[in-house]
């Protein structure tokens, strides 16, 4: 019955990855202009009207951040446990402020995510011992693409600041981060 499920875990990942990565820069995108899957782009707007716009800007980052963790298969995991607050901090607010529809889209995202962790759970499981010492072979050591996907990840982030100053940097920036990040996931000489 596993061997079954986990045959679902990478394009679960890939798509909540997506999911979140493009939710997130449609709300920074200066004139969302950015194609964002799910969730309004007027989020901060929305919720400046409750001192919330910081709130709202800070979830937006971190969609970013975890949409494109989710989408490597190196920080899937940790992008996976990320997302559980994340998830829960966006569930309340869509709550509380009587959305109709977003809480079970929001419940269905979060099972998916539950799933992920499941699925992973002798990977992680190592969090909720008590032994303090925790083997180290499965770390990856290749300083270069760990620097590779950094630049990839630091080019996505700064896309936003300058879209604001010309559309089509900001469209070169997102694309060529994105590049890097997949050809260094997928190409094994780098």
């Amino acid at each position: 019955m596993r061997r079954l499920l986990a045959w679902g875990v990478i394009p679960t990942r890939l798509f909540l990855g997506a999911i979140f990565f493009t939710a997130g820069m449609g709300k920074i995108w200066p004139d969302h202009h950015f194609p964002g899957l799910i969730g309004p782009v007027w989020l901060i707007e929305q919720l400046e009207k409750y001192q919330l716009g910081i709130f709202a800007t800070f979830i937006a980052w971190s969609q970013i951040i975890i949409g494109l963790l989710l989408m490597t298969q190196r920080f899937a995991r940790i992008a996976a446990i990320m997302l559980v607050p994340m998830l829960l901090n966006i569930l309340m607010v869509t709550i509380s402020q009587n959305w109709q529809g977003t809480p079970y889209v929001l419940t269905a995202l979060l099972l998916m995510n539950i799933y992920l962790i499941a699925m992973d759970f002798d990977m992680l499981k190592w969090l909720l011992s008590d032994q303090k010492n925790v083997t180290t072979s499965g770390i990856r050591t290749n300083i270069r693409k760990d620097l590779v996907f950094l630049i990839g990840v630091l080019a996505i982030l700064v896309s936003p600041f300058l879209a604001y100053q010309q559309l089509y940097l900001g469209v070169f920036f997102v694309v060529g981060g994105l590049l890097l990040i997949t050809i260094n996931q997928y190409y094994p000489r780098l």
